[in-house]
């Protein structure tokens, strides 16, 4: 049904996509009369749509939830795959798999594998393994069989206008502002991921074998991915937008950026008031930062040396996340390590990115297709390891206008 439900959406943003152009036409031949029927259809469409991503939400969520096969059929299905990755066959996990995996990194634990008893062959991950939580917090969505995916967005809002009745009776009323839109495409984008382990996993059972190999395959994307969210792509023209250079089709920036000087008491105030809209705060807003950062945000006192200034209270349950109270201002964050510290940031001659601001959910992360995985014990063959070699195509970008707020130290007058 979820399939349905995404092409039925898929129709809707096309007659949107019309809509919006009959609109442009008619805004362009000043007609009015058309520009505000093609504008009431694509308010319209926006209702159905949000209408159908709701359920396809909810229809995900739900399918994210439900635990898979279990018992005898889930031993089985891990026999199955062990065996292949054991002779180096690759194994093909389908994008709910990847979702489920993906988001939820409670499934990839790793100290409750079953091995057997006497094989001496525990694998122990290193202290800290764990993957930034963003990962969990942004909207995702399974775009298999799609070449990219658009995603139209409001900019400006229509303006209205006033004036006395009696000054304005019988007369054409003056035109107001026009609304304008953006797109934000999604386009896929290969993420290949490598970790190694050692050679002696192959003394797991099959079942065993196939747990530890996805595990780490999927914490290794995991890892890969909090860093392309934040960042994007690395290449000179992106494909993958991060929330630091996330734009739209026309090119121009859909995050906005505020000024700051360095890790000092005015800076969560200045992130804070910077997004949102001049008539409200933005709702579900965390602070996305290195953990240099937070620490230099812990290390700020006042008049009295011995007292913090900011209180941080980090999460019992996943120390990657917490809060910070500043007063009565409760700010929540996570630790993002790909970032880069605002703490020692000086200016130079570019402006300098930092710490970013705002709801991750306003963040799109799309998976087109299935994730492949497979094993190849000839890559460091010398030092008795195996690598773990994975391929995924996603894309990602901003989906609301100003939907975060990028920390940049300026770059230093000429």
């Amino acid at each position: 049904m979820t399939e349905t439900m995404r092409q039925k959406l898929m129709e809707l943003a096309d007659s949107r996509s019309g809509k919006l152009a009959e609109a442009e036409a008619a805004l362009a031949a000043e007609d009015r009369a058309g520009y505000d029927a093609a504008m009431e259809a694509v308010g319209n469409l926006n209702g159905q749509m949000e209408q159908v991503r709701d359920l396809i939400r909810e229809q995900e969520r739900k399918a994210l939830e439900a635990p898979g096969p279990a018992g005898a059929e889930a031993r089985d299905m891990a026999e199955e795959r062990g065996a292949l990755l054991m002779r180096g066959d690759a194994v093909d996990f389908s994008a709910q798999e990847v979702l489920r995996a993906v988001c939820n990194a409670v499934t990839l634990a790793t100290g409750t594998l079953a091995e057997p008893a006497g094989a001496g062959s525990h694998i122990r991950d290193p202290l800290g393994n764990g993957v930034s939580s963003i990962v969990d917090q942004v909207y995702v969505q399974d775009l298999t069989g799609m070449g990219s995916f658009m995603e139209p967005y409001v900019i400006t809002e229509l303006e209205a206008g006033a004036g006395k009745v009696a000054a304005l009776a019988g007369t054409a009323r003056t035109t107001t502002a026009d609304p304008t839109f953006g797109v934000a495409e999604i386009k896929p984008y290969e993420l290949n991921v490598t970790t190694f382990v050692d050679r002696n996993i192959s003394r797991l059972s099959p079942a065993s074998y196939y747990d530890k190999i996805f595990g780490m395959a999927m914490r290794s994307m995991r890892r890969k991915l909090a860093g392309m969210i934040v960042n994007g792509d690395g290449e000179s023209s992106h494909v993958m937008h991060g929330i630091k250079t996330a734009t739209n089709k026309a090119g121009s920036s859909i995050y906005a950026s505020a000024e700051v000087a360095g890790v000092d008491v005015d800076l969560l105030d200045t992130l804070y008031f910077a997004y949102g809209s001049s008539t409200e705060m933005g709702p579900r807003a965390r602070l996305l930062l290195t953990k240099q950062d937070l620490k230099a945000l812990g290390a700020l006192r006042g008049t009295n040396e011995k007292r913090r200034l900011l209180e941080i209270t980090p999460d019992a349950a996943n120390p990657n996340t917490g809060t910070i109270r500043d007063g009565g201002l409760v700010l929540s964050y996570t630790i993002c390590p790909d970032l880069t510290s605002l703490a020692g940031a000086a200016q130079g001659s570019a402006a300098v990115q930092t710490m970013l601001y705002g709801d991750p959910m306003n963040y799109e992360l799309g998976l087109f297709g299935p994730c492949t995985v497979r094993v190849d014990e000839s890559v460091k063959a010398v030092e008795r390891m195996v690598a773990i070699l994975g391929d995924a195509m996603v894309g990602g970008n901003l989906i609301v206008d100003k939907g975060f707020v990028v920390a940049t130290v300026p770059a230093k007058a000429s």
